[in-house]
């Protein structure tokens, strides 16, 4: 989440990102809801200040062994604007940390802008492009003329666009994943993670796809728990809420997971 004081000091840059980003959020809103905050809570720390030299005229007044019922009265009105004040403040925070898990990181100044990848810039190429003196087909041309891809069969057990891999395609899947295992296992010194299938909303939170794709995950109602979209949400959460030091980095981590989600906006679209 950015810093709320990032969007304070600039929220004219906020509004300019969220253009290029092609995203929508009232960012007017977050600095006067930001505002009422912060007025709330100097309004609050004022009375429980006062709350605290009231007790300390009651012990006087104990002390002394005078009437203390108006001191009393007085204290436990202030007390009651304060639970009042701290009600209203859990409300504002809410509302703002709605708002501010909304906001997107801010991309660098040289990252081009654009609706779509023609604005992309090409930095570099590796290598020649390969020229066929025939019309090239792609891997899933390939995959279902040479029988390692059954779109018809995986349609019939789930429904359009979900492939079935049989025979050598099942293997070279296999023999890809762990081979992408074992050179990052064995070569680069890389931790193999293999994590559940499933996540809590606050893992899902911390990586960013709630709130905004939302509609794009896989949901269990009962137990308000997702499946993964892709393996980085719970291999980033590994360490949430956590304070690394800094002889420890880098901690490196590589997993395989199956990944669950709709797709039906333009994420992974036709991916």
């Amino acid at each position: 989440m950015l810093d709320i004081k990032t969007i304070r000091d600039d929220p004219e840059l906020i509004k300019r990102v969220l253009l290029q980003r092609l995203m929508e959020l009232d960012v007017d809103r977050v600095i006067a809801l930001d505002r009422e905050r912060r007025n709330l809570l100097q309004e609050a720390e004022e009375l429980k200040h006062k709350r605290n030299q009231a007790s300390g005229e009651i012990g006087r007044l104990k002390k002394a062994g005078e009437d203390i019922s108006g001191a009393v009265r007085d204290m436990k009105m202030v007390a009651e604007k304060i639970n009042l004040l701290d009600q209203m403040l859990r409300k504002l925070n809410s509302d703002l940390d709605d708002l501010l898990i909304r906001v997107p990181n801010l991309p660098h100044s040289d990252v081009p802008v654009g609706p779509d990848m023609r604005a992309a810039i090409i930095v570099r190429e590796e290598g020649e492009k390969r020229e066929f003196d025939f019309s090239p087909r792609n891997h899933l041309e390939l995959g279902e003329t040479l029988g390692l891809i059954d779109f018809k069969r995986g349609a019939k057990i789930t429904g359009s666009h979900f492939a079935l891999f049989k025979g050598q395609g099942a293997l070279l899947e296999r023999a890809l994943i762990t081979f992408m295992l074992d050179q990052h296992t064995l070569s680069n010194g890389y931790t193999e993670i293999s994590p559940p299938f499933v996540s809590n909303r606050e893992s899902m939170m911390g990586t960013g796809q709630l709130p905004m794709l939302e509609e794009d995950m896989y949901h269990l109602r009962r137990d308000d728990y997702f499946l993964i979209p892709t393996g980085e949400v719970p291999i980033t959460n590994l360490h949430r809420g956590e304070v690394l030091q800094e002889s420890d980095l880098p901690i490196k981590y590589v997993g395989y997971t199956p990944c669950f989600r709709r797709e039906a906006g333009s994420y992974g679209k036709e991916t």
